[in-house]
């Protein structure tokens, strides 16, 4: 259904005239008072209850992008006018009981999701409704996304990884590769050690030699 431009206005005419005082009240609500969200296909029922009965309501519905759309015009002697001049509507039913004009969403979807309100036209002047909210319940993507933390039972015991009990044979095979490498690094460093001291005393004994041949020449 297109929003209409007029509904916009009478709206706002609506809201002028509740601000100036008004003499009939109108209440628009859900049917089921337990209903806090409706669900996904869902036939939800919304009432108007008005305190006059010889007048017929108007249903119109905000949608989330702000567009008014008109719904149905219900008259007093429980006629029931749809969007095309149409008499009946594949989305909606909406019936007159007294004072309580009621819609029926047939099957609740997205594009139902929006604020609803009852409009009545009287002595030239428009009367209307508080929004009656209607929104799928929001999912936090938290919850939908973390998995539950895993829970251990008290009579289970979990195993320790630092607890655990050397095993002898490794251990072992740690204490022989121990000894390996001291057997081994010890004697490459005295190895290493005595080298050094050697060419150290190799170099020394260089330079003597050098001082006294150079001492026979003069």
């Amino acid at each position: 259904m297109a929003g209409s431009p007029a509904l916009l206005l009478l709206l706002a005419l609506g809201l002028c005239e509740y601000g100036h005082g008004v003499m009939y009240k109108m209440t628009a609500k859900f049917r089921d008072s337990s209903i806090t969200h409706p669900r996904l296909g869902q036939r939800l029922e919304l009432e108007c209850v008005s305190t006059k009965e010889d007048s017929g309501v108007f249903w119109v519905h905000l949608d989330k992008a702000g567009i008014l759309h008109f719904i149905v015009f219900i008259s007093s002697l429980r006629r029931t006018t749809f969007e095309g001049n149409q008499k009946t509507s594949t989305r909606f039913e909406a019936t007159k009981d007294n004072r309580f004009y009621r819609l029926v969403v047939k099957s609740f979807s997205l594009r139902d999701e929006g604020h609803y309100f009852c409009l009545m036209n009287t002595n030239q002047m428009l009367y209307f409704s508080p929004a009656q909210p209607a929104f799928f319940p929001v999912v936090t993507t938290t919850a939908a996304t973390t998995p539950p933390a895993p829970t251990t039972e008290h009579n289970i015991t979990e195993k320790d990884p630092c607890l655990k009990t050397p095993d002898p044979e490794t251990s072992k095979e740690k204490q022989l590769n121990i000894f390996c490498d001291i057997f081994i690094w010890v004697p490459l460093t005295g190895a290493c050690l005595l080298l050094v001291v050697a060419l150290a005393i190799t170099i020394v004994l260089c330079k003597q030699t050098r001082r006294r041949r150079c001492r026979c020449k003069r």
